[in-house]
């Protein structure tokens, strides 16, 4: 069948997500397997947002506050900024879409990091922009690199922060001089999708940075440090006037009632949240104190999972770990044919990935 196929449509890499367990357990013929390639919560979801959607179920046949009314008003309290200023997605990825469309003509340029989420570039290519990726430079974003690779072509500037596989976070000053150096009408995207897990305390005040008035999108997520990934709910912070703009291209209803009710209950969870910080740090810990007793070669992260490098082909690595139920994510995707990257889980499923890991080094 022939189609007529825009060609800029062509050109977008697909997105891989990482292998559900259900998928693997049926390919293999084995049960009980252990997922921690998706970056997802290890404790499961809060509790306060669990008992929220029981009340809620008896709703359902209604249609969802399209404007998301209560959850943007209890964010906006939290983050001491106007309503006006948050639109909420069905995931923080869906806020890409929509700036996509709402700023991306054919032929504009979007500036993102090489590697990075895979999105930036798919909605790039989406709207018929081209794509201008920068490398890292020693596992970091190369903000001067990228300052110099501006046209009057760009529109938008992607940075994930921390960022995503490496888990290093952009220094403060650094992302307040590359944002004062943006030419004007470029919008700077932060994406913060892992903030809650962030140690170092010397990283972006991105807040502050939207304060100065200067085009800038701040994204976050339910979806990590909340638990609520298979809800997909997520948010953009940003100037008013963006966030107006957004709203005339937003589906209506865009986050689904549950997704409303979890998030705004997660968001009082405290005691959920600081647990689940400690259970990850405390992973993060652990695995990179063994991995280091392997011999092996990770990275510092300041996100819920960690890069490490295996020797030769890292594909061969995480088949060996699939054997053993066990699911991490390769990253030759990303450019790191030899590396991989792991989530911190629970401490028995750090133990059982260390414990598969060791036993397919050693075949």
């Amino acid at each position: 069948m022939k189609l007529p196929i825009p060609p800029h449509l062509l050109a977008i890499p697909p997105y891989v997500p990482g292998k559900p367990i259900e998928e693997l357990e049926r390919e293999r013929g084995i049960a009980g397997s252990i997922k921690l390639a998706s970056n997802e919560n290890p404790l499961g979801p809060s509790p306060r947002a669990l008992a929220a959607l029981r009340e809620a179920l008896g709703t359902l046949h209604r249609y969802p506050d399209s404007a998301g009314f209560r959850l943007t008003r209890k964010i906006a309290r939290r983050l001491g900024i106007a309503p006006e200023q948050i639109v909420l997605g069905n995931g923080s990825d869906e806020i890409l879409s929509l700036l996509a469309r709402a700023f991306l003509t054919p032929g504009d340029e979007v500036l993102l990091p090489q590697p990075a989420f895979a999105m930036y570039e798919i909605e790039a290519c989406a709207s018929g922009a081209v794509p201008v990726a920068v490398p890292l430079k020693e596992y970091r974003t190369d903000l001067e690199a990228m300052a110099g690779r501006l046209t009057d072509r760009t529109r938008i500037v992607f940075l994930n922060s921390p960022h995503n596989p490496t888990g290093h976070r952009i220094p403060a000053e650094a992302v307040a001089a590359f944002l004062v150096g943006l030419p004007a009408g470029v919008i700077l995207v932060l994406d913060e999708a892992y903030i809650e897990f962030v140690r170092d305390p010397r990283g972006p005040d991105s807040l502050s940075l939207l304060a100065s008035g200067r085009p800038m999108v701040v994204l976050r997520t339910f979806s990590k440090a909340y638990g609520l990934a298979g809800l997909r709910v997520g948010y953009g912070v940003m100037p008013p006037e963006i966030a107006a703009l957004l709203h005339r291209v937003r589906p209506p209803f865009n986050v689904n009632l549950a997704a409303q009710v979890a998030a705004e209950a997660a968001l009082d969870d405290e005691a959920f949240l600081e647990e689940s910080r400690r259970v990850v740090h405390e992973g993060l810990d652990f695995l990179r104190e063994h991995l280091a007793r392997l011999g092996l070669f990770c990275l510092p992260s300041e996100a819920n999972f960690l890069m490490f490098e295996v020797p030769g082909d890292a594909r061969a690595v995480y088949e060996g770990l699939l054997e053993r139920g066990v699911i991490v994510r390769p990253l030759a995707s990303y450019g790191y044919p030899r590396h991989l990257r792991v989530s911190a889980g629970r401490p028995e499923e750090n133990l059982r990935f260390l414990e598969a890991l060791r036993a397919v080094l050693q075949r």
